[in-house]
């Protein structure tokens, strides 16, 4: 009687932490995913039309409305660099303008024609009115800006998007799904992050594509403080 008891005890108890705790489910944890790195002022392949970071899906003067390289200048060429915490891994060259804790994923909800058509049925913070009332607005991203949390070990980091990628542009199974990323260049990657959140998470290489993350959507008031608050980022869409 007293082992029945006691059981009983236990599963209230853990029906009442289960309760009080956040709701796991409202956007899916994401695991194991390769994340790569890219950089505002970046030029990696410039005879591919998605080869340069001199602009992005949602800004085609990202690097003037950013600052400049986020990063240094060698002979010419924007490269990235260490970021340390003592500077809030924020580049030591230039001061930006906007976040430093910056990312892609691979759904363009402006550009894409599938992704722009779908967004008010695919997108899960759409019917929120700040982005309802942008329903068919082309000079509104429901994606640009919005926060991600990045963990990768025992370290955790948050960015918010300012572009679209790696590789794909309509992957909404992966980005609001379970489904594992479509994209087969960079070693499958499902992500493209700063050099902040690089130094942040405590990536292997500067520039490699091995490093592998857990990645979740939060909301504005999930962001604790921390470097990434710094500078927030709340330019919208900027078109030629």
């Amino acid at each position: 009687m007293r082992l029945h008891r006691w059981l009983v005890v236990v599963l209230l108890l853990a029906l009442i932490v289960t309760c009080d705790s956040p709701d796991p489910g409202r956007y899916p944890v994401h695991r194991d995913i390769v994340a790569t790195t890219f950089w505002v002022g970046e030029v990696f392949d410039p005879d591919a039309p998605d080869g340069s970071q001199v602009l992005s899906a949602y800004d085609s003067s990202w690097l003037e409305n950013y600052g400049g390289c986020d990063g240094i200048i060698v002979d010419g060429t924007c490269q990235t660099e260490p970021r340390r915490p003592d500077n809030d891994y924020f580049p030591t060259a230039m001061t930006p303008r906007e976040n430093p804790f910056y990312l892609d994923l691979p759904y363009d909800d402006v550009n894409d024609p599938r992704g722009f058509a779908d967004r008010d049925r695919i997108v899960p913070w759409a019917g929120e009115p700040r982005y309802r009332a942008y329903s068919g607005d082309r000079s509104v991203s429901y994606l640009k800006n919005r926060w991600v949390r990045i963990t990768r070990g025992n370290r955790t980091c948050y960015g918010q998007i300012q572009d679209a990628g790696p590789g794909e542009y309509y992957d909404h199974e992966y980005v609001f799904g379970t489904a594992r990323p479509a994209n087969r260049r960079y070693n499958n990657a499902g992500m493209d992050v700063s050099p902040a959140l690089n130094g942040c998470l405590g990536f292997t290489e500067l520039n490699g594509q091995r490093d592998l993350v857990d990645w979740q959507f939060v909301d504005d008031d999930e962001v604790p403080p921390g470097p990434w608050t710094r500078i927030v980022t709340t330019r919208q869409v900027t078109q030629p």
